[in-house]
């Protein structure tokens, strides 16, 4: 009796990890069109890139951005020092997606969870932005060129939104895409370099 009664013990303590391992990893999204800079690490285009390669999901950080959320200079890793490679500019040398003003495009993201929404935004630096250093709100247009409400709605695994590039942008930018999540504190960030 006390053999089945420990190893029921033990199964349930192996099942309760197995779930808390699990849970986790599970509930995390990010940009993979255009490549976000977490999206280029795991897919080995760029290295030295830190645990970010494992799970690029995972770059989550305090909602309300702009105004709140990840400070300057942390905004590309959500604020997480766990991911920080993401903010080192690399000297500018992060790889780009070339795009036009006034073009329409279409945004993927790839959740490995859906979670109740608030909303996806997307804001572009300004012209003048520094692709050598880290990222500020004084480089960004703190308005979103495109909002897209759920009203906490849950979205499908794979997420896409069509918007329109703004004009007015040349040489490299920033586009930075904000996941807020509606029933949670925190906000999922992904930042993807592009060239004008």
């Amino acid at each position: 009796m006390r053999k089945k009664i420990s190893a029921a013990v033990i199964g349930l303590g192996v099942a309760g990890s197995f779930v808390l391992a699990t849970g986790s990893a599970s509930s995390h999204g990010y940009i993979s069109t255009p490549p976000s800079r977490q999206a280029l690490c795991a897919a080995g285009t760029v290295t030295n890139c830190g645990g970010i390669q494992y799970e690029p999901q995972s770059v989550e950080g305090p909602k309300g951005f702009p105004a709140a959320g990840p400070a300057d200079g942390t905004i590309c890793s959500g604020g997480n020092s766990r991911f920080a490679q993401l903010d080192d500019p690399r000297g500018g040398g992060w790889p780009a997606t070339h795009l036009t003003g006034g073009q329409s495009y279409t945004f993927t993201w790839k959740l490995t969870a859906q979670h109740s929404t608030t909303d996806f935004s997307y804001y572009l630096t300004k012209n003048g932005y520094d692709p050598t250093k880290p990222l500020t709100r004084s480089e960004l247009n703190t308005t979103p060129f495109l909002k897209i409400p759920y009203n906490g709605a849950q979205p499908p695994a794979t997420v896409t939104h069509q918007g329109t590039i703004p004009t007015g942008r040349t040489g490299k930018q920033l586009i930075v895409g904000v996941w807020t999540i509606a029933d949670t504190g925190n906000a999922f960030y992904a930042c993807a370099d592009v060239q004008f």
